[in-house]
């Protein structure tokens, strides 16, 4: 199982990437393993606000269909329309192409509350 240890990752099985004030946010590979093979995403709604555990869309596989949660609380600046196109990209790439949105950060101390890749390897064992 794949956990890079340059990105924080919530109780959720989202990721998290900081690049000044965005995040960049996916799904784990443990989800998408979980999931098995994702078949549609519904992304979340561009320039609108989230706070922190909000629902902002949905991943569906051919096994369930798992809710996408708001990593830290923002407005969501981009989505990643490719993924319209091909979602099976969170399977191939969870990390790389198969990013699902940013969201501005509002709050760095939700950020810094985040699960470290160690604590997040806990997590999931």
């Amino acid at each position: 199982m794949n956990v890079p240890d340059n990105l924080k990752y919530t109780s959720d099985h989202e990721w998290v990437l900081v690049d000044g004030d965005v995040a960049l946010v996916g799904i784990t590979d443990h989800a998408q393993e979980e999931l098995t093979d994702v078949v549609f995403v519904e992304l979340p709604e561009r320039d609108k606000t989230f706070d922190q555990g909000d629902a902002v869309g949905v991943v569906e596989s051919v096994k369930a269909a798992s809710d996408i949660y708001a990593a830290i609380s923002g407005e969501i600046v981009e989505v990643n329309e490719d993924l319209s196109d091909d979602p099976s990209l969170i399977n191939a790439d969870p990390y790389g192409d198969g990013w699902i949105y940013k969201i501005s950060i509002n709050l760095e101390s939700e950020v810094e509350a985040l699960m470290d890749p160690e604590d997040y390897e806990d997590f999931i064992s």
